[in-house]
């Protein structure tokens, strides 16, 4: 019952949301209900609302390695002392080994600590009155800086120091920088997750189209090693200036000072599309540690590709309303129609709810193709994202028989159950390989990746549509076959231990394959088997102590965030790892789950009270305000609820009808076949029920409604008229329904007719 109601007060809770959720100025942390992203509103003048003033990274690239050095200033404009939150991205491959904070002339060197114990250390800096930073990972792509104690007038440098690895792809090396922080949809999320571990979704954005409040800056010094043939960045406008034919420097250009809302990419290649491969050695004190990099064969090209069944998980969730949603039908046009007529393939839509085209695979005829891509290119972005229930769904459908099964997902990833996701793959690896497509210019690059790590499968990034069309040609060529499956690693005479990854799986692109560990002496061999559709694989590496440099110390790092990925990021939830990878994040000086960085200043000041700041962040490039709501979820995209291969698409969109299945969660629809709202009843119930004990007191619990159709006609967003078409319940007065809908307030842009479909309670 509650849950009816909480639905009926739905198109309310737009208004509700603003009192409850939007706060003005200062934040504290613990006081949000709704824990869900939230749009930013001005508030107390004597708080600086916006304490970063700047975030730039310097870039060093020899070889494979990069060794980034990012610089975060904060400024307090204020006339109060405040505690400043920034959420931050960096690559999932990131290894945080260093953290310094800068005050006046001051620097202190962060520590690593346990994250309890650097919690507290921080928070007894705090009361003392004493500048503290502290760093965390909320996940292994997001992090939280907290900068306690900074009062007015002052100016906080924090810098922190990280290395990945760059593995080549068709000759093309790729460096990626993140720069923000998409919201997140949390309406799957435990509760006491969100509490306890994922507070940081609640984090205040600025309107589509606004541009960051801070500058931002890049500077990239680039050592090839090799002969450079082309540099380029395709998301920032830059000057490049080359030094030699092996280095060069990339400084962002003056005019994208603000462009910190979409990733920075560069890419470069090396004469004749040449690689780096070998072996690295680094004599440690204590370990000595290897990273094998070896090149994969040639694709061989083969007349017959054996038939495949494809399903496609389509997120058209609210954050992927505008143009990353029409990047994913550029990349569903390119994907469908060049599917071969003996495979077969079905479309699972998901937001709120999910919606198939078929129960039943459809052979890739040009008719159903036509209509497949008819009905992607009529879709429209909104609503939740349930990312989990799209995955079980899909994984249910019925599989044609004698077919491999490629699941493809195409989303930007903005939810926060990247291991759950995780978790469903493993539990499924023989019933399919996945890939996954991140769509937009700021993806959630960690559940991308991870689906296609865990799935034994590929990740792809498409920004654009020149991008998407780009990809889509890539994905059909690489599951054509693998390059390389049945890899084998053997040491002869070499004593490797601690290898990472455990196994390696089937190699469908054209990159090197990577392995770290350790070892006692520099001697032996390394032997390398695999299979081939053409035949057998085996290549050899020699060892030789001459191999060994000191000047590889990152190899340490790489192998530690390795292990830590396999454990923790990747690993399945429920699985005690915390002790081991909390001992490795120590041990190696490295940001972990477990582990965070913490710095603090010995000058104890009067500071008075401390006002907590969220810094507010910039939607990413070409993400609307759908994506900022509920739990990131908009107003909900028009879907067919149960199998309509037989119905034109043209047709679906003229008609009032919906398509229904009992497994959806109830949904609004408009007449004419647009979605007003399609918000999931988890996401909005806790957030309104005080709403409607406020309009209803005691009553609501005696209610017994089962079915609810109504009809209002608004306009200038007021409701003009009220009929209720069908209702069925009892200790319901139908007056007290329509005063409550009397009291809906709309956008005052919203004109028409709006019909709500209540059902299946």
């Amino acid at each position: 019952m509650k849950r009816l109601l909480a639905l009926l007060f739905l198109i309310a809770f737009a208004v509700i949301i603003k009192t409850n959720a939007i706060q003005a100025g200062p934040i504290e942390e613990e006081g949000d209900e709704t824990l869900s992203p939230y749009f930013f509103v001005k508030g107390d003048p004597k708080v600086d609302p916006f304490p970063l003033l700047k975030t730039e990274a310097e870039v060093n690239i020899a070889g494979i390695t990069a060794e980034i050095e990012l610089t975060q200033v904060y400024k307090n404009d204020g006339k109060r002392t405040i505690e400043a939150i920034y959420v931050f991205p960096l690559g999932t491959k990131s290894a945080i080994h260093a953290m310094r904070m800068k005050i006046g002339k001051r620097t202190i060197e962060a520590k690593i600590e346990e994250k309890l114990k650097a919690q507290k250390i921080y928070d007894n800096a705090k009361e003392e009155g004493k500048v503290a930073s502290l760093l965390e990972q909320k996940r292994p792509n997001v992090f939280q800086m907290k900068v306690a104690n900074i009062m007015p007038g002052d100016i906080i440098e924090v810098r922190v120091s990280y290395t990945e690895i760059l593995i080549p792809e068709n000759g093309t090396y790729e460096f990626v920088f993140p720069t923000v922080v998409g919201p997140r949809f949390t309406g799957e999320s435990d509760e006491k997750d969100l509490k306890e571990k994922d507070n940081w979704t609640v984090s205040p954005y600025l309107h589509e189209g606004k541009s960051p409040t801070y500058s931002f800056d890049m500077k990239v010094n680039l050592n090839a090693g090799m002969s450079i043939s082309k540099i380029w960045v395709t998301s920032h406008k830059v000057n490049i200036k080359k030094h030699g034919s092996t280095n060069a420097e990339i400084v962002l250009s003056p005019k994208e000072k603000k462009a910190g809302n979409r990733d920075f990419i560069l890419r470069y290649a090396l004469q004749g599309k040449a690689i780096h491969t070998g072996l690295l050695l680094y004599p440690g004190e204590e370990e000595n540690f290897f990273l094998l990099m070896f090149e994969p064969p040639e694709r061989v090209s083969i007349k017959k590709v054996p038939p495949r069944e494809y399903v496609f998980i389509v997120d058209v969730s609210g954050s992927m309303n505008g143009f990353p949603l029409e990047v994913s039908k550029t990349l569903m046009k390119e994907i469908i129609g060049g599917l071969r007529k003996e495979d077969y393939f079905n479309i699972l839509f998901f937001a709120g709810g999910s919606a198939v085209l078929s129960e039943y695979p459809l052979p890739a005829t040009e008719k159903n193709k036509r209509n497949a891509i008819a009905l992607v290119m009529s879709q429209s972005g909104g609503g939740g994202t349930r990312i989990l229930d799209a995955f079980n769904r899909a994984l249910s459908l019925k599989k044609k028989k004698g077919l491999s099964r490629i699941i493809v997902t195409v989303t930007d990833g903005y939810v926060s159950v990247e291991k759950k996701v995780f978790d469903i793959i493993s539990e499924n690896l023989g019933e399919a390989n996945f890939f996954a497509f991140g769509i937009g210019t700021g993806v959630n690059r960690y559940i991308i990746e991870g689906i296609a790590r865990v799935g034994m499968g590929e990740p792809f990034i498409a920004t654009n549509q020149e991008e998407a069309e780009k990809r889509a040609e890539k994905f059909m060529k690489y599951i054509e076959h693998p390059l390389l499956t049945d890899i084998e690693v053997d040491f002869k005479g070499f004593d490797g231990y601690e290898v990472e990854p455990l196994s390696l799986p089937d190699l469908f692109a054209k990159r090197p394959l990577i392995l770290f560990g350790k070892y006692k002496n520099a001697s032996g061999r390394i032997k390398v088997t695999g299979k081939t559709v053409s035949g057998d694989y085996k290549k050899n590496i020699v060892v030789t102590k001459s191999k060994e440099d000191e000047g590889n110390v990152a190899l340490k790092f790489l192998w530690a965030r390795e292990k830590i990925a396999r454990l923790s990021d990747y690993g399945r939830t429920g699985v005690d790892i915390k002790e081991e990878v909390t001992e490795l994040g120590l041990r190696y000086h490295l940001m972990t789950e477990y582990t965070s960085f913490v710095a603090v200043d010995k000058v104890i000041r009067k500071t008075g009270e401390v006002v907590t700041v969220k810094q507010p962040l910039p939607l990413p490039l070409g993400v609307t305000d759908y994506a900022v709501g509920v739990g990131g979820a908009g107003p909900s995209a028009r879907m067919c609820m149960k199998p309509c291969p037989s119905i034109s698409m043209a047709q679906k969109l003229s008609s009032s009808e919906v398509c229904e299945d009992k497994n959806i969660s109830p949904q609004i629809y408009v007449t004419g076949g647009k979605m007003v709202s399609g918000i999931s009843l988890d996401d909005v119930e806790k957030a309104i029920i005080s709403q409607i004990k406020k309009e209803l007191g005691e009553t609501f619990k005696k209610w017994e409604l089962k079915t609810l159709t109504i009809v209002l006609e608004v306009e200038k967003g007021k409701v003009q008229r009220i009929e209720i078409k069908k209702y069925k319940g009892k200790k319901c007065e139908k007056k007290v329904l329509q005063s409550i809908f009397k009291k809906l307030h709309f956008s005052a842009s919203l004109k028409g007719t709006l019909e709500l479909n209540l059902k299946y309670m």
